[in-house]
């Protein structure tokens, strides 16, 4: 389709074959692939002009607006490194982030700047301030420089630093099983091979028009941009409040393909539909947990023209398999084989392949393995491992190592190598196509300073894949407010995070061997509970 070999290029080359077709609309705005290479090498020569060396970070700490998508691909051709924020994290959450990868420059609005100024004195490697509307004063305690989008793209336009393929392109920050969110770090190839083999398999062509409505953050929100960009499709960016949002903007701007997440689809299927949707949506596809069957017959019901795309990934890794179209009726609890240009394995814990239908951990290969966690040797070792010798195609006479990702994710693999999700072997939660760490909810909790202790876990849920449950005791000869605790939840954390219950329990809670206190039998306590009231409440009159 094109000769990308940088992430910037699948802008470039669409631009170059088609400049006047229409790149990005955003509400009443558009640009075309023109435009938008124009403002992207405008962007670029801005951070140069700003002194930015290759390799130093830029976050965008932005809704989805036609300036995010300028700031991600104008970093990555300044040489730079973009790190997308998930609008709908706090203050707090956001300055860990710009510290954990020493952000230089941070791209904003005046509005979220102003939410974000208590904290910025902490960013101490924060230089610049870039706002897309009216100009944001520099807090006094460090030394910013603030400019406006404008004069920034006015800069004298100097040519980004030398860069390749496997060098750095952007960071995205991910949920880690324990402690704060970790930063994945995704090379050029990384993007560039993850659009060509998306787009390949999506069948995507330049008559399509893609919505983006996840995340930007997210990898597979961001692959909306990059799959388009790669054959010159349109992509309509969406910052929903309601389910009927989503249907509004497929009909009006007659989209040929969405990518969803369960709890989105399980909204949308209970909904109506107009019949226009039906005549123009080429595909559907999910990401971020598996599709209750019930809703993916609703859609199938609804969009009888629709090609339903059932996809499993990892921000380690981008996109792992997909299920084809015609596979769905027969197989549809199979999370499908790999994607095109990368290699899926079953291994036992020796490394070993795992036989039909035996469970394994998936462990993935090729072109789309990430670069592993920004400055987290221990977390990278973890999930980034050498591959054994003389597994899949790594044949036993090669001697330099080459890292897979082990996702930690327990698959079995039929007799036609379909692949079938088991089980989580961390105990990351779930929910609403979010990756949360039950210890980050724990240490917000904590810092309310209204618990003594507490554990966070996931629990099953028909709409949200999991919630978020909480239990906690009181603070030693103080009392617990649940109701106040959930308040200061809501108010610290960003809504997907928020607890769907908290527990009160009195006294120390329980503890494994080592001391550490023991989450999965307080979830197993709390889940049979659960069972046995919704058991009490289902006995006839009269029963003891």
């Amino acid at each position: 389709m094109n000769d990308a070999s940088l992430l910037p290029d699948l802008i470039r080359c669409s631009a170059s074959r088609q400049p006047e077709a229409c790149a990005l609309t955003y509400g009443k705005q558009s640009m075309s692939y023109g435009e938008l290479q124009s403002a992207v090498a405008g962007f670029a020569g801005g951070l140069i002009d700003l002194g930015l060396q290759r390799g130093e970070r830029v976050a965008i700490y932005l809704e989805k607006r036609l300036e995010t998508v300028v700031a991600s691909f104008g970093t990555a051709a300044a040489g730079c490194v973009f790190v997308p924020l998930n609008p709908l994290l706090k203050a707090e959450q956001v300055a860990y982030i710009m510290r954990d990868c020493n952000v230089r420059a941070l791209v904003s609005s005046s509005e979220r700047l102003a939410l974000l100024t208590p904290v910025l004195s902490s960013c101490h490697d924060l230089r610049h301030l870039i706002t897309v509307n009216s100009q944001a004063p520099a807090p006094r305690e460090i030394p910013l420089v603030s400019l406006r989008w404008d004069e920034l793209l006015a800069a004298t336009g100097h040519r980004g630093h030398r860069v390749i393929d496997t060098d750095m392109a952007a960071i995205l920050y991910t949920s880690g099983s324990t402690g704060k969110p970790k930063g994945v770090v995704l090379s050029h190839r990384n993007m560039v091979a993850g659009a060509v083999s998306v787009a390949g398999y999506l069948e995507n062509s330049a008559a399509d028009t893609l919505l983006a409505a996840l995340p930007l953050s997210f990898d597979a929100g961001f692959s909306q941009l990059t799959t388009a960009f790669q054959v010159g499709a349109r992509v309509v960016l969406l910052n929903y409040l309601l389910p009927q949002d989503v249907l509004k903007a497929l009909a009006r701007e007659q989209v040929s393909g969405l990518t969803a997440v369960p709890p989105l689809y399980i909204q949308l299927a209970q909904l109506e539909w107009p019949a226009v949707i039906s005549q123009q949506l080429r595909y559907f596809a999910n990401t971020g947990g598996r599709m209750p069957r019930a809703t993916l017959a609703a859609l199938r019901a609804r969009l009888p023209n629709s090609k339903p795309y059932l996809m499993y990934g990892l921000t380690e890794a981008f996109r792992s398999t997909f299920l084809p179209p015609d596979e769905v009726d027969r197989r549809p609890d199979s999370i499908g084989k790999a994607i095109p240009n990368a290699e899926i394995l079953v291994l036992r814990e020796d490394g070993s392949p795992c036989v039909a239908n035996e469970p394994g951990e998936l462990v993935h290969r090729g072109a789309l393995v990430g670069l592993g966690y920004w400055n987290d040797r221990e977390k990278t070792a973890e999930r980034y491992r050498p591959l054994p010798a003389g597994v899949g195609g790594r044949d036993a006479g090669l001697v330099l190592t080459e890292l897979a990702v082990f996702s930690g994710d327990t698959v079995s693999m039929d007799e036609d190598g379909f692949l079938y999700f088991i089980g989580r072997r961390d105990e990351m939660i779930k929910t609403s196509g979010y990756r949360v760490s039950p210890t980050e909810v724990e240490e917000i909790v904590y810092a309310t300073r209204l618990v003594g202790e507490c554990v966070a876990f996931g629990v099953d849920h028909p709409t949200l894949g999991q919630a978020i449950q909480v239990i906690a005791s009181p603070a030693e000869g103080d009392s617990l407010d649940c109701d106040r605790l959930l308040a200061e939840c809501r108010e610290r954390m960003p809504a997907y995070m928020v607890p769907a219950g908290i527990s009160l329990r009195h006294g120390p809670l329980p503890r494994n061997p080592n001391g550490k206190l023991d989450r999965k039998t307080l979830a197993n306590e709390f889940l049979a509970a659960a069972e046995e009231s919704a058991a009490a409440t289902q006995l006839p009159s009269g029963s003891d």
